[in-house]
């Protein structure tokens, strides 16, 4: 365990050692900022029996995990690598699964982080429109959830992405190609909507714009949830198996 939390530690200090960590959480916020900006716009516009949380997720919520976790996971083995510590690190008396589960907490650390500003973004809509209904508490924490479990599904991702090359531009670019495609797969549920075929019921449990639509309105279903733990296990045993895959190169 302080194997493990000596190495989550090096790898937070990591983001705040250069300037990514803070351009990161900056642009975060702005968005955060601009997306509630819009929703007030909205409300003073009329009244909507809505929680904020749903009229916030749909598109900023997408694009800040579709861009944002790359950019967070990208620098994991890649820039190890690139730099040549990755030997040195995988030398010291630690296994491979403790690097991986230590990066991958890492920048869960982070990714959780970055969000923290979206609570005061809730608060402040909630202070000037003197609405308490807009804000109820399961609602929130149940967004809160959805978000946390998307997270770890394309944090893992982007670990896995990082590990496969050396590259970080590349690392990025393998990560938003495969969360971008995974996405994607919610149109299809949408296209295949009032049919009743086997493969209309598969899209329909994979749609991750269905699942946080369901978060966001304070719904937590067990499916979802088992659904993005066994995709954020898999990836991190991909992960795992890509760096031990050095054994069979040397």
């Amino acid at each position: 365990m302080r194997a493990w939390w000596t190495l989550v530690r090096r790898e937070l200090s990591g983001y705040f050692v250069s300037w990514t960590g803070y351009v990161i959480i900056a642009a975060v916020v702005f968005l955060c900022g601009l997306s509630f900006t819009i929703v007030l716009r909205g409300l003073n516009a009329g009244e909507t029996d809505k929680p904020i949380t749903e009229l916030f997720y749909p598109f900023f919520l997408w694009l800040i995990l579709l861009l944002a976790s790359p950019v967070i996971t990208m620098r994991s083995f890649a820039q190890e690598k690139y730099s040549g510590t990755f030997e040195t690190l995988m030398t010291t008396p630690v296994s491979d699964l403790q690097v991986v589960l230590a990066k991958f907490s890492g920048a869960m650390f982070f990714y959780l982080l970055m969000w923290s500003p979206l609570l005061a973004c809730i608060f402040v809509v909630r202070h000037f429109t003197n609405e308490p209904t807009l804000v109820d508490p399961g609602t929130l924490g149940s967004t809160l959830v959805g978000i946390t479990l998307l997270g770890a599904l394309y944090v893992s991702l982007g670990c896995f992405a990082s590990s496969l090359s050396r590259s970080q531009i590349i690392a990025a670019m393998i990560a938003v190609a495969l969360g971008v495609s995974l996405y994607l797969l919610s149109f299809l549920s949408y296209a295949l909507e009032g049919q009743t075929g086997w493969l209309a019921k598969i899209f329909s449990h994979v749609s991750l714009n269905e699942h946080m639509q369901d978060f966001a309105r304070g719904v937590i279903d067990t499916r979802p949830v088992i659904f993005y733990l066994s995709l954020t296990v898999l990836f991190l045993f991909l992960t795992l198996k890509s760096v031990e895959s050095r054994r069979w190169k040397s």
